[in-house]
Protein backbone atom coordinates (compact mmCIF):
# COMPACT_ATOMS: atom_id res chain seq x y z
CA UNK A 1 0.00 0.00 0.00
CA UNK A 2 2.91 2.29 1.26
CA UNK A 3 6.21 2.39 -0.81
CA UNK A 4 9.11 4.50 -1.26
CA UNK A 5 9.32 6.32 -4.94
CA UNK A 6 12.85 8.09 -5.85
CA UNK A 7 11.60 11.24 -7.38
CA UNK A 8 13.99 14.13 -9.33
CA UNK A 9 12.74 17.89 -9.48
CA UNK A 10 13.94 20.90 -10.85
CA UNK A 11 12.97 23.45 -8.06
CA UNK A 12 13.02 27.06 -7.67
CA UNK A 13 13.44 28.41 -4.15
CA UNK A 14 11.68 31.46 -3.65
CA UNK A 15 13.28 34.26 -1.70
CA UNK A 16 11.25 33.70 1.79
CA UNK A 17 12.86 30.29 2.02
CA UNK A 18 15.84 31.58 1.22
CA UNK A 19 16.24 32.33 5.24
CA UNK A 20 15.97 28.41 6.29
CA UNK A 21 19.02 26.03 6.33
CA UNK A 22 18.90 24.59 2.25
CA UNK A 23 17.61 21.06 3.49
CA UNK A 24 14.57 22.90 5.45
CA UNK A 25 13.62 25.18 3.03
CA UNK A 26 13.72 22.60 -0.08
CA UNK A 27 11.82 20.14 1.94
CA UNK A 28 9.33 22.83 2.53
CA UNK A 29 9.14 23.58 -1.38
CA UNK A 30 8.88 20.06 -1.83
CA UNK A 31 5.98 19.02 0.40
CA UNK A 32 3.87 22.34 -0.76
CA UNK A 33 4.15 21.08 -4.54
CA UNK A 34 3.95 17.06 -4.11
CA UNK A 35 2.05 16.32 -1.00
CA UNK A 36 -1.66 15.43 -1.82
CA UNK A 37 -1.31 15.15 -5.58
CA UNK A 38 -1.21 12.31 -7.48
CA UNK A 39 1.62 11.62 -9.90
CA UNK A 40 -0.12 8.78 -12.92
CA UNK A 41 1.39 5.50 -12.48
CA UNK A 42 3.16 6.30 -9.71
CA UNK A 43 0.42 7.14 -6.98
CA UNK A 44 -0.55 9.56 -4.38
CA UNK A 45 2.17 11.43 -2.35
CA UNK A 46 1.92 11.35 1.41
CA UNK A 47 5.39 13.07 3.13
CA UNK A 48 8.67 13.09 1.54
CA UNK A 49 11.61 10.66 3.27
CA UNK A 50 14.46 12.23 2.72
CA UNK A 51 16.63 14.43 0.45
CA UNK A 52 19.32 12.64 -1.44
CA UNK A 53 20.98 14.91 -3.28
CA UNK A 54 21.00 18.67 -4.11
CA UNK A 55 22.13 20.53 -6.99
CA UNK A 56 22.60 23.62 -8.30
CA UNK A 57 21.48 27.31 -6.22
CA UNK A 58 21.47 29.12 -9.84
CA UNK A 59 19.96 32.71 -9.28
CA UNK A 60 18.55 33.65 -12.89
CA UNK A 61 17.82 37.55 -13.21
CA UNK A 62 13.98 38.45 -12.35
CA UNK A 63 13.09 35.02 -10.83
CA UNK A 64 14.17 36.35 -7.07
CA UNK A 65 15.06 32.95 -6.11
CA UNK A 66 17.47 29.75 -6.07
CA UNK A 67 17.10 26.96 -8.90
CA UNK A 68 18.00 23.80 -7.50
CA UNK A 69 17.84 20.09 -9.20
CA UNK A 70 16.53 17.88 -6.33
CA UNK A 71 17.04 14.45 -6.03
CA UNK A 72 14.39 12.85 -3.05
CA UNK A 73 12.59 10.25 -1.78
CA UNK A 74 8.94 10.63 -1.21
CA UNK A 75 6.25 8.34 0.55
CA UNK A 76 3.24 6.89 -2.17
CA UNK A 77 0.22 5.01 -1.58
CA UNK A 78 -0.31 3.03 -4.28
CA UNK A 79 -2.19 0.04 -3.79
CA UNK A 80 -2.03 -3.25 -6.06
CA UNK A 81 -4.15 -5.41 -7.55
CA UNK A 82 -5.50 -8.00 -5.18
CA UNK A 83 -4.49 -6.50 -2.26
CA UNK A 84 -7.16 -5.82 0.61
CA UNK A 85 -7.64 -3.25 2.75
CA UNK A 86 -9.85 -2.24 5.92
CA UNK A 87 -11.71 1.07 5.27
CA UNK A 88 -14.76 3.06 6.06
CA UNK A 89 -17.92 3.73 4.30
CA UNK A 90 -18.46 7.16 2.68
CA UNK A 91 -21.42 7.18 0.64
CA UNK A 92 -23.88 4.15 -0.28
CA UNK A 93 -26.34 4.74 -3.20
CA UNK A 94 -27.74 2.89 -6.06
CA UNK A 95 -24.39 2.56 -7.89
CA UNK A 96 -22.65 0.47 -5.09
CA UNK A 97 -20.57 1.86 -2.19
CA UNK A 98 -17.58 4.31 -1.82
CA UNK A 99 -15.40 3.93 0.53
CA UNK A 100 -13.09 5.75 2.70
CA UNK A 101 -9.29 5.83 4.08
CA UNK A 102 -9.52 9.40 5.31
CA UNK A 103 -6.58 10.17 3.15
CA UNK A 104 -7.60 9.16 0.29
CA UNK A 105 -11.85 9.04 -0.49
CA UNK A 106 -11.65 7.60 -4.44
CA UNK A 107 -13.01 4.45 -3.77
CA UNK A 108 -15.37 2.65 -5.39
CA UNK A 109 -17.11 -0.95 -5.04
CA UNK A 110 -19.77 -0.71 -8.29
CA UNK A 111 -22.86 -3.12 -7.88
CA UNK A 112 -21.72 -6.14 -9.62
CA UNK A 113 -18.60 -6.82 -7.17
CA UNK A 114 -20.78 -6.78 -3.92
CA UNK A 115 -21.57 -10.27 -3.06
CA UNK A 116 -24.57 -12.04 -4.46
CA UNK A 117 -27.86 -11.64 -4.30
CA UNK A 118 -27.51 -8.41 -2.75
CA UNK A 119 -30.50 -5.86 -3.18
CA UNK A 120 -30.77 -2.07 -1.14
CA UNK A 121 -33.54 -0.34 0.30
CA UNK A 122 -34.02 3.40 1.77
CA UNK A 123 -31.39 3.95 4.46
CA UNK A 124 -32.88 4.76 8.06
CA UNK A 125 -29.29 7.08 8.53
CA UNK A 126 -29.76 9.82 6.17
CA UNK A 127 -25.95 10.12 5.81
CA UNK A 128 -26.55 7.59 3.19
CA UNK A 129 -29.00 7.17 0.23
CA UNK A 130 -29.53 3.78 0.20
CA UNK A 131 -28.45 0.67 2.45
CA UNK A 132 -27.13 -2.37 0.79
CA UNK A 133 -28.21 -6.02 1.98
CA UNK A 134 -26.51 -9.40 1.02
CA UNK A 135 -29.19 -12.11 0.84
CA UNK A 136 -27.70 -15.49 2.34
CA UNK A 137 -29.85 -17.38 4.36
CA UNK A 138 -29.70 -14.32 7.02
CA UNK A 139 -29.31 -10.75 5.53
CA UNK A 140 -26.36 -9.13 5.89
CA UNK A 141 -26.09 -5.14 6.05
CA UNK A 142 -24.02 -2.25 5.17
CA UNK A 143 -24.86 0.36 7.40
CA UNK A 144 -21.26 1.77 7.87
CA UNK A 145 -21.75 0.82 11.55
CA UNK A 146 -18.02 -1.25 11.41
CA UNK A 147 -15.39 -1.16 8.86
CA UNK A 148 -15.27 -2.77 5.77
CA UNK A 149 -12.61 -4.77 4.02
CA UNK A 150 -12.55 -4.71 0.26
CA UNK A 151 -9.58 -6.10 -2.34
CA UNK A 152 -8.46 -3.77 -5.12
CA UNK A 153 -10.13 -4.97 -8.02
CA UNK A 154 -7.88 -1.97 -10.33
CA UNK A 155 -6.52 1.29 -9.88
CA UNK A 156 -6.77 3.51 -12.67
CA UNK A 157 -5.57 7.26 -13.68
CA UNK A 158 -8.13 9.03 -15.42
CA UNK A 159 -6.82 11.88 -18.00
CA UNK A 160 -7.68 15.02 -17.00
CA UNK A 161 -11.01 16.61 -18.24
CA UNK A 162 -11.16 19.46 -20.69
CA UNK A 163 -14.38 20.79 -19.73
CA UNK A 164 -14.12 23.34 -16.32
CA UNK A 165 -17.49 21.41 -14.68
CA UNK A 166 -15.92 17.59 -15.39
CA UNK A 167 -13.06 18.94 -13.35
CA UNK A 168 -15.06 19.60 -10.24
CA UNK A 169 -15.90 16.13 -10.17
CA UNK A 170 -12.38 14.80 -11.27
CA UNK A 171 -10.20 12.23 -9.75
CA UNK A 172 -6.70 11.46 -10.53
CA UNK A 173 -6.97 8.13 -9.06
CA UNK A 174 -9.58 5.86 -8.73
CA UNK A 175 -9.44 2.83 -6.90
CA UNK A 176 -11.92 0.13 -7.77
CA UNK A 177 -12.70 -2.44 -5.47
CA UNK A 178 -14.59 -5.94 -4.45
CA UNK A 179 -16.22 -7.70 -1.03
CA UNK A 180 -17.77 -10.72 -3.31
CA UNK A 181 -15.17 -12.95 -1.53
CA UNK A 182 -15.57 -14.47 2.18
CA UNK A 183 -13.88 -12.63 4.73
CA UNK A 184 -14.63 -9.32 2.85
CA UNK A 185 -17.26 -6.49 3.41
CA UNK A 186 -18.11 -5.38 7.26
CA UNK A 187 -16.09 -7.14 9.45
CA UNK A 188 -18.92 -7.72 12.04
CA UNK A 189 -20.30 -10.41 8.99
CA UNK A 190 -17.42 -12.60 9.42
CA UNK A 191 -17.13 -12.35 13.40
CA UNK A 192 -20.89 -12.84 13.42
CA UNK A 193 -20.32 -16.15 10.92
CA UNK A 194 -17.65 -17.33 13.55
CA UNK A 195 -19.85 -17.22 16.64
CA UNK A 196 -22.92 -18.62 15.32
CA UNK A 197 -20.12 -21.87 14.15
CA UNK A 198 -18.54 -21.64 17.53
CA UNK A 199 -22.30 -21.90 18.55
CA UNK A 200 -23.17 -25.02 16.49
CA UNK A 201 -20.00 -26.75 17.80
CA UNK A 202 -20.61 -26.55 21.47
CA UNK A 203 -24.09 -27.52 20.49
CA UNK A 204 -23.10 -31.21 18.50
Amino acid sequence: MFYLSLVEHKLLLPPHRLGLPIQDGIKKELELIFLDKVIADVGLCISVYDIRKIEGGFIVAGDGGSTYAVQFRMIMFRPFVGEIITAKLKESDTDGLHLSLGFFDDIHVPVHLLPSPSRFEPSPDTRYKVRWIWEYGDEFIIDGRDKIKFRVQSVKYPPMPDELEQLKAFSPMVITGTIDYDGLGPVSWWEESQEKDAEQDEES
